[in-house]
């Protein structure tokens, strides 16, 4: 076996080719006859000795190839292999100068020079040679030259976000802007090729944060520890079948290390600051880590203006409303996670994880000045000032215990999660009067959670060599909660007391009850070819009433989604893929919670507690190429979405636009993107490229007062460079816009961001310090929204500053070494419920969009 290993690496190594045909004076490694042809050097009576330790760990390095090469010729004449234990002999040593040259994949060679032997036959005990690994330094793990930026696998796209250090001081939107198929609005709204139907996973991970409001839960993850964000466009029948538009899974910097290190990391700027630290400890079987970061952003003023003509449906008299008000907003944001492995033998692990997060966001409209005339004639005006209060916690825990067989591929697991969110929703209206002072205080008390407990197992197991059977079963008991109230006070000082209505004072219940099983099967054939196919079945119960002891009516159902993936890798190492899936999309609290949100009182917004799933069919096909160290990725896809849940707007009292939601909708998607990764000289490093779609949108409804509909082309970009320019200097930018955004009832208009960052690396790499920028040539500008019905044309101005400049510093301390034999991890994935990007805006009240 040895004879054999050795021969295998000398064989393929150009240093020992060389050697094979060497001058008389070569000989072979000792026990290995040596190539026909090749000479053999002069036998002597010296001896070499030693043992091999890995530079980490000090344990043997059983194989490892040592050459003994000839000082004045740089060809080798004798070498062998290490044994089982590190150790190794080379005899019979002719005189001369030697250099003794060991080495191993996946570590660094090492050369021990100055090796003399002359006729005496010299005998001597190198002792322990250490190998260091070739992928590792102190700190994260970082693999040397330029990691691909995308990559493309059988059903996902990956972007590896560790390098962009523009992002510094963000959040997670900072980074899902410059993912390819991505779109992310000002107030963190999602899209994936034009559709907010999506799904964020957290390494793996669901959580109920972001099944309630995606953007919050996104703005709690710190920008640097993003390590990459795999955009899965069409899921196989492993995942859930909820996310029309596909599945975004954001992995965390997390490793499999030995060893222990604190990092923090710190940011202070114009309009926010951070703070992270991280730690972690492993040593044998057990491992801990402890992390968080916070987040706060201030100094954030805009301005709000609204014009809106509203018509009577039973008499055609109109009313013309016009507001304005000066904004600002103020948050605070926070994560911290908990780690525990275990590993307790070769095949079998426990781990335990546990996250919370916390958010807490105010906005206020100072002065928001509303007159409505009719015909021209002021009818009434009022003047008031307007908080909102948006605060969250979330926790999540996580145990899973996998089971490893003897072959590879083959595993259990069982997992479990136990997730809640408690959420305040709350709005302040304090109404002015003619001397300005506090005439009426009006407020809505909103209190809110939503609980999952989830248990789910999952098997695989390989067939023959090239195929893939994986199957399992899960179940999610979820519960959600809405207790809402209005009161009204008089004065600055009057005493709240409740208003005394069905409709704006209730508690609602809502269960749900979701049972699945899935089977799917990878085959990979005609030596260039992967097949994964499956499909998956679902069953939902759900039961929901009010505290009035009004039962909601909702029947269960049944779903059969099946999903197929086909890739082939052509002979130029280039990537075909083609895909199709069904999906279906449940109504998240956002759209179900029947609380009336009127924190402005011209337009509020009410959910439906009656909303239906809506159902989506997906085909795609994808291409990537490599030209010259340009990496290239073409796509097209088509999506069909029926029973689409869509915002229906009514007029209320005259000039009051009510918005609330049913499933009337069909919406029709055709797009395609393009993307460029270009590696120059290892020097500069540009990557981006646009997408494009066209949307048609119908909400069905016959009557021509409420029938909307409407189509057009929505187009965004991106561009990220990287710039080295002198040692331990780089300067990074990025650049993002969004084009017109197509809507049922209007437009909303587009917009771009910018930013750039110069860093210096510190103290051999341990710590950095960089200066960033944002928006700085253009400090503020406007999101104009447009809503045309024939009952309602409104136009709305939201104007926003976003110039900042920041400087971040990071710091680490402690060694972490490469695990040599990382476990595979498992995790629930709850990829459920329509919260989408559909958030309403933060600064603009009651929501004038879509």
């Amino acid at each position: 076996m040895k004879k054999a290993l050795l021969y295998l690496a000398l064989a393929s190594s150009p240093l020992v080719t060389e050697a094979q045909t060497a001058a008389p004076g070569g000989a072979p490694p000792a026990g290995v006859t040596p190539p026909t042809g090749a000479p053999a050097a002069p036998k002597g009576s010296g001896k070499v000795t030693g043992t091999v330790l890995d530079a980490a760990t000090k344990k043997p390095v059983p194989f490892a190839t040592v050459a003994l090469l000839n000082i004045a010729t740089g060809k080798a004449v004798d070498g062998t292999v290490c044994d089982d234990n590190g150790k190794f002999i080379i005899n019979s040593i002719g005189a001369g100068s030697y250099t003794l040259q060991v080495s191993f994949l996946g570590y660094k060679q090492t050369d021990k020079t100055g090796l003399v032997f002359t006729e005496k036959g010299e005998s001597v005990n190198l002792g322990q040679l250490t190998l260091a690994s070739s992928t590792t330094q102190l700190g994260e793990v970082r693999v040397e030259g330029q990691r691909a930026l995308i990559e493309e696998k059988v059903d996902r796209t990956v972007y590896n976000a560790e390098k962009d250090e523009t992002t510094r001081g963000g959040d997670a939107t900072d980074v899902l802007k410059r993912v390819p198929l991505l779109s992310v609005d000002l107030d963190g709204n999602v899209s994936l090729r034009g559709s907010s139907n999506i799904k964020v996973l957290i390494n793996n991970k669901p959580s109920t944060i972001a099944a309630s409001n995606l953007a919050d839960a996104l703005k709690q993850i710190p920008a640097d520890q993003i390590k990459s964000v795999e955009v899965i466009t069409s899921p196989s029948a492993k995942y859930d079948a909820e996310g029309s538009g596909g599945i975004i899974n954001i992995i965390t910097k997390k490793d499999n290390l030995q060893g222990k290190t604190l990092d923090m990391r710190l940011s202070g700027g114009l309009r926010g600051s951070d703070l992270g630290l991280n730690a972690s400890y492993k040593v044998g079987k057990m491992g801990f880590s402890l992390g968080g970061g916070g987040r706060t952003g201030y100094n954030t003023p805009g301005h709000f203006s609204n014009t809106q003509l509203t018509t009577n449906p039973l008499d055609g008299s109109q009313l013309r409303t016009t507001q304005e008000a000066d904004t600002r907003s103020r948050y605070t944001f926070g994560r911290y996670n908990f780690g525990w492995d275990y590993d307790i033998d070769k095949q079998n692990s426990l781990s335990l994880g546990a996250q919370v997060g916390v958010r807490n966001f105010n906005s206020y409209q100072t002065g928001l000045l509303t007159q409505t005339y009719a015909e021209d004639v002021l009818r009434s005006s009022s003047l008031r000032n307007v908080r909102v209060a948006d605060e969250t916690n979330n926790l999540d825990v996580n145990l899973t215990y996998t089971h490893l067989f003897e072959k590879p591929q083959h595993e259990f697991s069982f997992l479990t999660l136990y997730s809640r969110t408690n959420a305040t929703n709350n709005f302040t209206n304090n109404i002015l009067g003619a001397s300005s002072e506090t005439a009426q205080r009006l407020k809505n008390e909103n209190d809110s959670y939503n609980q999952e407990v989830t248990v789910q197992a999952d098997y695989q197991a390989p067939i023959g060599k090239n195929q893939l059977l994986e199957l399992g079963g899960k179940d999610i008991m979820r519960r959600v909660r809405s207790e809402y109230a209005y009161l009204a006070a008089a004065g600055d000082n009057g005493e709240f007391l409740p208003i005394v209505s069905s409709n704006l004072s209730n508690i609602f219940t809502y269960n749900q009850n979701v049972a699945a099983a899935y089977v799917s099967y990878t085959l990979n054939f005609l030596k260039n070819y992967t097949l994964k196919a499956g499909t998956r079945y679902e069953h939902t119960t759900i039961d929901a009433d009010f505290q009035t002891n009004e039962t909601v009516s909702l029947p269960s159902y049944g779903v059969l989604v099946p999903s197929v993936n086909l890739s082939r890798k052509l002979k130029n190492g280039n990537l075909v893929k083609v895909a199709y899936n069904r999906r279906i999309q449940r109504p998240s609290l956002q759209f179900l919670n029947p609380n009336l949100q009127a924190s402005n009182p011209l337009n509020v917004t009410q959910g439906n507690p009656l909303l239906r799933p809506e159902y989506t069919n997906n085909v795609e096909v994808s291409y990537s190429t490599f030209l010259k160290g340009t990496m290239l990725n073409f796509s097209a896809f088509a999506r069909n979405t029926t029973g689409s849940i869509q915002a229906v707007r009514n007029v209320l009292g005259g000039d009051t636009i009510q918005t609330t939601y049913a499933n009337i909708g069909e919406e029709k998607a055709y797009g395609l993107s393009a993307f460029a990764n270009v590696n120059l000289n290892n020097k500069l490093t540009l990557n981006g490229g646009p997408d494009l779609y066209y949307a048609v949108l119908n909400n069905n409804v016959s009557d021509p007062l409420y029938n909307a509909k409407n189509r057009g082309w929505v187009v965004s970009a991106r561009l990220f460079g990287n710039y080295t320019f002198a040692k331990n200097w780089g300067l990074q930018f990025f650049g993002f816009y969004r084009g017109r955004q197509v809507q049922l009832q209007g437009y909303q208009s587009g917009f771009g961001i910018y930013s750039l960052n110069i860093k210096r690396d510190l103290w051999d790499k341990k710590g950095s310090i960089g200066f960033g920028a944002e928006n700085f040539l253009t400090p503020r500008f406007k999101m104009r929204n447009e809503v045309v019905s024939p009952l309602i044309t409104q136009n709305s101005v939201n104007e926003m500053r976003m110039l900042s400049f920041r400087v971040n510093f990071s710091y680490r301390i402690g060694k972490l070494t490469v695990d040599q034999a990382p476990r595979r991890k498992k995790s629930v994935n709850n990829d459920d419920l329509k919260g989408g990007g559909g958030n309403q805006s933060t600064t603009q009240p009651g929501g004038a969009g879509q």
